[in-house]
């Protein structure tokens, strides 16, 4: 971390005598058919079938995403669309950090796709989450860890993000402020004093990732850290913590005693 200098029931109902469709009838009651395309298998072990049966845990990642997908491309079924794209950004956590830029430049996946993966990944997100969005109040370093780290702790490349709060610690929004690379990212005091401003906040937690999983504070981290404390003071603004974490582990500078003054 470094710092820059500047169907319902059918309608028709069902009969035992009703003989075998023809294609006119099939043609007729689209409800009946819209499951079985050309060249697919509804049957009992196609992932839709298996989710339902067993739980949504018996499916591969690629299973799920092609539940998401529902069709492939061109020559390329679902399921393997979802493993090429998987692969192809380098597993589930990378392509949860996705933009949809990236996600648009997929051959193969247009809006449409990319628009329901992206909002499945936030449901997911607003899932693991829920303090924040029921504006309960952030009171402890375990349940302001566990948030950032739900957000930024797989992330491929380092971000630096703030927690933005209320006078009673109630969460008025987070973002990712800076994104960089495998192993820094720049932060402009400038542009997270902005969004401070924006949001009107009383108090703020920074957070970082560390992509290597090893999650000790660089002395580059405790410099910048005193020095935004130092600019967020003189605003009135309490800097409460910063969280350097991973997918698995986590610091806290506060915990550590690494923040200036409070």
């Amino acid at each position: 971390m470094t710092l820059p200098e500047r169907g319902a029931t059918l309608a028709q109902g069902f009969s035992p005598s009703v003989p075998t469709s023809t294609p006119n009838q099939r043609a007729a009651r689209p409800e009946i058919w819209a499951f079985a395309a050309p060249g697919s298998d509804p049957g009992p072990e196609s992932p839709r079938e298996r989710l339902l049966a067993r739980g949504a845990e018996a499916l591969t990642a690629a299973e799920l995403l092609s539940l998401c997908l529902r069709t492939g491309a061109p020559g390329v079924g679902a399921q393997q669309l979802s493993s090429n794209l998987l692969a192809g950004l380098g597993g589930l956590a990378a392509l949860a950090s996705t933009p949809a830029s990236r996600l648009l430049s997929v051959p193969g996946l247009g809006p449409a796709k990319a628009a329901t993966v992206l909002a499945a990944l936030e449901l997911g997100r607003r899932a693991r989450r829920p303090a924040l969005l029921e504006e309960r109040p952030i009171c402890s370093t375990a349940l302001a860890m566990a948030f950032v780290q739900g957000e930024i702790g797989d992330a491929p490349r380092e971000r630096f993000a703030c927690l933005f709060l209320d006078s009673r610690h109630r969460p008025l929004g987070f973002e990712v402020l800076f994104e960089g690379s495998i192993d820094r990212a720049h932060v402009y005091p400038r542009e997270l004093v902005k969004r401070v401003l924006t949001y009107n906040a009383a108090a703020v937690i920074l957070a970082h990732n560390h992509p290597s999983g090893v999650c000790e504070p660089s002395t580059a981290d405790i410099r910048l850290t005193h020095e935004l404390s130092t600019l967020l003071k003189l605003l009135d603004i309490r800097l409460l913590d910063h969280l350097v974490v991973s997918g698995g582990s986590g610091t806290s500078f506060a915990a550590r005693g690494l923040l200036a003054d409070r």
